[in-house]
């Protein structure tokens, strides 16, 4: 695991990206860190920090090899999405959109992208450079205006191309 953060000082455009260990340790230090500079930021952390903790935890479940760390990268420069990214080594896993078997009532599985498509704007996955794949996703930091209606709703699929 890197402990090396590059980021930019609060009030800049935000982007950073940092190295952690594929465990459950290192989801959680990603969720930590992108609030830590979401907060420094004044910026809401709620969203971001549900989606971070899914897909990390999801890099440290399904796209974890031994000896192999995911990366976090996290930014948002002149619009309020925020882009998340969490590549692991595990490109021929890639991610399916809701559960493959319906979760039990007291399941605490199964539904970790089914969130991230409810909070994010759109998600996607990059594949390569091989092995791995990078799963993103988009997530407006104001509130969203469908609660006003006053933009059509955000399209999402696993499969779209970043912008």
């Amino acid at each position: 695991m890197s402990n090396k953060i590059t980021a930019c000082p609060p009030g800049e455009a935000l982007d950073f990206s940092v190295l952690l260990s594929a465990t459950r340790r290192g989801a959680r230090l990603a969720r930590l860190m992108t609030v830590a500079e979401l907060s420094a930021r004044g910026l809401p952390t709620e969203s971001a920090a549900l989606v971070v903790a899914e897909l990390a935890a999801n890099a440290a479940l399904h796209g974890a090899v031994p000896g192999r760390s995911f990366r976090l990268r996290v930014s948002l420069h002149e619009t309020a999405l925020l882009r998340v990214e969490v590549t692991d080594a595990r490109g021929e896993r890639a991610p399916v959109a809701g559960p493959r078997q319906p979760p039990g009532a007291d399941s605490e599985a199964g539904r970790g992208l089914v969130l991230v498509e409810a909070l994010a704007e759109r998600w996607g996955v990059r594949h390569g450079p091989v092995p791995c794949k990078t799963v993103w996703a988009d997530i407006a930091l104001a509130p969203r205006a469908e609660s006003t209606g006053s933009r059509p709703a955000a399209t999402r699929s696993p499969t779209a191309p970043t912008p």
